[in-house]
């Protein structure tokens, strides 16, 4: 028994992966970007003793870390789910 999503009952389904794909390429992009701005904020505010904005950083760093891996491994969930499907 094949379990597999049919993407040939959506209409333009390769647009649809194409702006998907773009999508996640431009969070990728930005939480990266977003926690490389967070590191450096929470070195500087450490740095010179402001615990306050060192701690938003510090909060804005594990989010952005979190949502990059939450991105990147996305797509490789989702392929594990349809191929444990697959075999079910």
């Amino acid at each position: 028994m094949d379990v597999f999503p049919d993407f040939g009952g959506v209409g333009a389904a390769g647009d649809l992966r194409t702006i998907i794909g773009a999508l996640l390429m431009f969070v990728l992009i930005i939480a990266v970007l977003m926690l490389i701005v967070s590191a450096i904020v929470w070195a500087i505010s450490s740095s010179t003793g402001n615990p306050h904005t060192a701690t938003k950083a510090r909060t804005g760093a594990w989010v952005a870390l979190g949502t990059a891996a939450l991105a990147g491994a996305g797509v490789a969930w989702v392929n594990f789910l349809l191929g444990v499907g697959e075999h079910l």
